[in-house]
């Protein structure tokens, strides 16, 4: 992990002021910034419960992938547009920022294993993991991290993995290029194989002019389940609710990843892949969202591909920050 972790200042967190006072708090008073190769990480009290913030600075994937480039930048930008959130966490819920992994180079590689690492530590010490990217290849690192956790404490249990996302990211790795932003769901699954494990894995707002016929042969093959960006609306959520309890229900865990390029390019143009008809973040998104989150099974969660250096007035910043704060408020 060493070579690839660049700790955080405290001073990255900033924003106005309304009071000393905790009701008059906000994030950027109450984030604690620890450097995890010099200082151990703040010990969490039996009745307490705390969120742990790991950056994912890398877009390797992505050019692999072909996309445009500037994810990397993501997770400062995603942190300067939450820092001025109102605290509605009590007492009993610490945030923490454990730092950066930064991917050298093109060693993305080493940088999702240097991921898997971190996440793994701040699971071990009881936090949630909240990772902001990045390129989606951060769903690998993360899984690595979420999986090494498990196999050391609960290795009879079950993961599912919930995605918002416009791809299916199954895509086979070119040997000649290695894997990219669109392969980390298939190395998953060929993982969970491996290991005698079922994949678990719905996706909820997949657009067909985004996927190949491959894709989706793929998906059956590997008993995807999936909502297609056109059935997220009024209409059609009590299915979409339905989808999302009956993969809670039969799943110890769940790994929440969330794709900004899920959003209509009207919310959230500061992706990779822009998504002229991707889903609104409405109240039917977000109710969707927060069952999970309250699901009780939530173990980590990240929110990739915000680019700002293609982001219009900080929309898809403000955006992933939103659904940080919704993740954050939900851990108690």
């Amino acid at each position: 992990m060493k070579n690839h972790y660049k700790a955080i200042a405290q001073d990255i967190w900033a924003g106005r002021k309304d009071g000393e006072d905790r009701d008059s708090w906000r994030w950027h008073q109450a984030v604690e910034c620890v450097d995890v190769l010099n200082n151990e990480i703040p010990s969490l009290k039996e009745n307490e419960k705390g969120t742990a913030i790991i950056g994912f600075c890398s877009d390797e994937g992505v050019r692999r992938n072909k996309g445009r480039t500037g994810a990397a930048q993501g997770p400062e930008a995603i942190r300067k547009a939450s820092s001025s959130f109102p605290v509605h966490f009590s007492e009993v819920s610490k945030l923490i920022d454990l730092g950066d992994i930064v991917c050298q180079g093109s060693d993305l590689e080493g940088a999702q294993k240097a991921l898997g690492e971190l996440i793994a530590l701040a699971l071990e010490n009881g936090y949630r993991p909240l990772v902001l990217g990045g390129g989606h290849e951060i769903a690998y690192g993360h899984y690595l991290g979420i999986k090494s956790y498990l196999q050391k404490h609960k290795p009879e249990a079950s993961l599912g993995i919930i995605n918002y996302d416009a791809h299916f990211d199954l895509r086979e790795i070119d040997p000649e290029v290695g894997p990219s932003s669109g392969t980390p769901f298939l190395q998953i699954a060929q993982d969970q194989k491996t290991l005698g494990k079922d994949f678990n894995y719905f996706v909820i707002g997949i657009n067909k002019n985004s996927n190949t016929k491959k894709l989706f042969n793929t998906a059956e093959e590997l008993g995807v389940d999936f909502i297609r960006r056109r059935h997220v609306n009024a209409e059609k959520q009590v299915d979409l609710f339905h989808k999302i309890g009956e993969m809670v229900d039969k799943v110890d865990y769940i790994y929440l990843t969330t794709c900004m390029d899920v959003f209509n390019a009207g919310y959230a143009p500061g992706v990779s892949a822009p998504a002229a008809q991707g889903i609104t973040p409405d109240y039917v998104f977000m109710k969707s969202y927060k069952k999970i989150l309250k699901s009780g099974k939530l173990l980590s969660a990240d929110i990739a591909e915000v680019n700002p250096q293609l982001d219009i007035d900080s929309h898809t910043a403000k955006l992933a920050a939103s659904l940080a704060f919704e993740v954050v408020t939900s851990a108690e």
